[in-house]
Parts: structure tokens; C-alpha cells; sequence
């Protein structure tokens, strides 16, 4: 995908890697202050809404974003980068905008859900966008980390930002996050996709030997989309390991988000500002290790990166759950943020070393769905396992988890495809 000329290539900070990271930035901030900080009070409080009719919102919200990453990864290679991320964006305005003037129960969780489906294809155009401004350089870890600084920061500063803003009335707010999706859709209309979709489009389809049948030439979108499957059967050569290493990556912590900050402060017994300490710290050295790690990882590989990673989140989010002593508790905090500034960077480069020649929108679109179904069942396998058997469960089994996740990425680096740089 030509998305950038060859001298801006040459070095990461170019303008379409700077207005990813914008655009990025803003989309999380506007989904972590909406989802965070807004809709609960919004829809509880000020609209009376029942739990049921939030808990629905809210799903709506994760089941759209999820579903819709491989049609938008699929979108990419036939209709272009920019367009596709544009549309996205023009149907997340739309969504903020149903919620802000349209609240009515059966309104709120419509745009809900257009907000989820409006930003699934925020990540993968945002990957095929670093996988063409990092191609010559070999550089896509160190961007991976610049780009998750900007997802995690965010999704953290939405919510504490907005909540000084929260007083009264609601409308000034929405105002202002309308105001920051639509400043984002006018830089994605800056974005050098033309003919960089093309292109793309073009390389995908002299790959894909089904386009060359009449069916193919006639540019219906199921004939597009059977070459495109075969395709991907045809030239996508991965481990069978993957598919279940890409669920339990994201399912390790989705069984710890809905539960962790009721096991703080009920289980350890520590106040809102001590657990708020916590977040920012651990949060921070997972921030502060991302651009480092990911620069190595470009140098050494992927490999030995996720092993610690895994290894180190393990054994930290085991020991937190069996803690009761608070200095033992935030030494784990640290090493569990470090753990994550191994991981965030590294896994998805080593998935990007996997992907064919043509349809790599739709194959990122794929691993991603299958990646964020593990966050929608995370959390409600959590709270049955917290009920059940106790409020320590969810973290061994989140702790287990990633003991698995280290084991079966062995299996994936004797493959010798996870990392070229064994």
C-alpha cells in the first residue's frame, strides 16, 4: 500500500504516521470519556435507564467493534485506506451524535453500537498504515509502541479529563467530543489514500487467482469476497496455535476488567486514590517501556520478548491475587506493567511478520475479530468465576492463562515464522 513517498518512508515521524497517532488518540479519548466517565452516570442517573439497559449499551458497543474488523480489513483492500478509514469515522460522529440528542433507551443503544462499528476499522487501517511507513526500515515494533502510547493514553486521560468538565448539564461535553471526532474526520480526509487503496486493491487482486474469472471481472462483492477466501486458504500459512494464542491474549484481560477495581477495594481493602495511584503508576512503566522495547525488538526479534512477557505476566498477576501485603502488592503492580510493555509491542509485530503478500486488511481484520472476542468473553466468564468459586478466581485464571499463552508461543517460534530474527 503506497501511503507514503519514498523520502518520508525513510523516517517514522512522517505526516500519515503523525495523523494515525492523532486520530488514534482522539477516537480513544472520545470512547474511554463516553464509556468510562459519561454513559453510566448519563444513562443511571440523569435518564433513569435500568442496569440492563446499560449493560446492553455497552455490549452493543464491544459486539459491533468486534464483528465489523474483518468486513472493514476486507473494505480496505477494495475500496482504500483513507475511504475506508473516513467512513468509519463519519459513522462514529453519527453514533456520538445519537447519543448526545436522541435519549431515549432504544436511540442510546443504537449508537452504541454504530459506535463500535464505526471505529472497527480504526485498528486495521491503523496497522496497514504502519505496515507501509515502516516496510523499508523495518521498524513496525517501534512504531506498535508509539501507536499504543497514543491508544492507552487515550483511552486513560478521556475520563479523567472529561470528569472536570462534568457539572450540570451534559450537552457542553457532547458538544466537545462531537467537536474532537469531527476535527478527526477532516485529518482522515488529509490522508494519503487514493492511490494507495488502489494500489493496494490492485496487488490484492493480481494475487488472488479467482479474479481473474468472469465472475471476478464483473466486481460483484460476493465474487470479491469468495476470491478474497481463497485467497487467504491459499497463501495464509500460520500455526494452528495462533488462532487460540490470539483469543487467550485478549481474554487474560478481559477477566480482570470487570473485577479489579472491586477486588481492590473490597478484597486488599485500599482506597479510590491509592487504586487510582496504582493504575497511573503501573500504567505509566507499561507507557514508559513501549518506544524502548519496541526499538529492540526491531533489532533482536520477536521472540524472547514475548517469552518474558508472558512469563513475567504470569507469574506477577498469580502473585497479586495471593497477596494480601500492599508493598508486596504494588511490587506486582510494576512487573505486571512491565510485562505488558514486552507484550503490547511485540505481539502484534510478530503477527505482522505472518501476513501474505495480498489481503492483509482482511486477514489484520481477522486476527483482530478473533483477538477481541476474547474481551467479550473475558468479562462474563469472570464475574460467573468471581460468584462461584471466589474473588481470587478470575486473576489465577487470568494467571493461567498467560502461563498458557508462554507455552503455546513456543510452539509458534519453532514454526520459525513468529520472528524472522530467531
Amino acid at each position: 500500500m503506497e501511503l507514503t513517498s519514498g523520502i518520508a518512508r525513510k523516517k517514522l515521524l512522517n505526516p500519515t504516521f503523525a495523523s494515525l497517532w492523532l486520530i488514534m488518540f482522539l477516537v480513544e479519548f472520545v470512547k474511554g470519556a463516553l464509556i468510562v466517565s459519561i454513559l453510566p452516570v448519563y444513562m443511571g442517573d440523569v435518564l433513569s435507564l435500568s442496569a440492563f439497559a446499560i449493560g446492553l449499551s455497552f455490549s452493543m458497543q464491544y459486539i459491533g467493534d468486534n464483528l465489523f474488523r474483518s468486513p472493514a480489513g476486507w473494505l480496505i483492500e477494495r475500496i482504500g485506506f483513507r475511504r475506508t478509514m473516513s467512513l468509519g469515522l463519519c459513522i462514529t460522529l453519527g453514533a456520538v451524535a445519537v447519543i448526545a440528542f436522541l435519549p431515549t433507551m432504544g436511540f442510546l443503544v443504537l449508537g452504541c453500537a454504530l459506535l463500535g462499528i464505526g471505529t472497527a476499522p480504526l485498528w486495521p487501517c491503523v496497522l496497514m498504515g504502519i505496515t507501509a511507513v515502516t516496510e523499508e526500515n523495518n521498524n513496525f515494533a517501534t512504531a506498535m509502541g508509539v501507536i499504543q502510547i497514543s491508544s492507552l493514553g487515550g483511552t486513560g486521560l478521556g475520563p479523567v479529563i472529561i470528569n472536570f468538565f462534568l457539572h450540570d448539564s451534559y450537552r457542553p461535553v457532547f458538544w466537545f467530543l462531537l467537536g474532537c471526532i469531527a476535527l478527526v474526520v477532516l485529518i482522515s480526509l488529509l490522508l494519503p489514500g487514493k492511490a494507495g487503496g488502489s494500489t493496494a486493491a490492485g496487488t490484492a487482486k493480481s494475487a488472488v487467482p479467482g479474479d481473474a474469472s468472469p465472475s471476478a471481472k464483473s466486481g460483484g462483492m460476493w465474487s470479491q469476497l469468495r476470491a478474497s477466501i481463497r485467497h487467504i486458504r491459499t497463501h495464509l500459512h500460520v500455526s494452528p496455535l495462533l488462532y487460540p494464542a490470539l483469543f487467550l491474549q485478549s481474554f487474560a484481560v478481559g477477566l480482570l476488567t470487570p473485577v479489579i477495581t472491586l477486588y481492590v477495594r473490597t478484597e486488599l481493602g485500599l482506597s479510590p486514590e491509592t487504586f487510582s495511584a496504582m493504575l497511573v503508576i503501573g500504567g505509566g512503566i507499561t507507557v514508559l517501556g513501549l518506544i524502548p522495547i519496541g526499538k529492540l525488538v526491531d533489532r533482536l526479534g520477536t521472540r524472547w520478548f514475548l517469552h518474558i512477557g508472558f512469563a513475567l505476566a504470569a507469574a506477577s498477576i498469580g502473585l497479586f491475587a495471593l497477596s494480601r501485603e500492599v508493598s508486596f502488592v504494588w511490587l506486582f503492580v510494576i512487573l505486571i506493567g512491565c510485562s505488558y510493555a514486552f507484550i503490547l509491542p511485540t505481539w502484534d509485530t510478530m503477527i505482522s511478520y505472518l501476513l501474505p503478500s495480498g489481503e492483509k486488511g482482511t486477514v489484520w481484520g481477522l486476527f483482530l475479530t478473533i483477538q477481541g472476542s476474547g474481551m467479550v468473553a473475558g468479562p462474563i466468564i469472570s464475574g460467573k468465576m468471581w460468584d462461584l468459586i471466589g474473588p481470587t478466581a478470575p486473576f489465577l485464571a487470568s494467571s493461567a492463562t498467560m502461563a498458557l499463552l508462554f507455552f503455546l508461543h513456543i510452539g509458534l517460534v519453532r514454526t520459525e515464522k513468529a520472528s524472522p530474527k530467531p
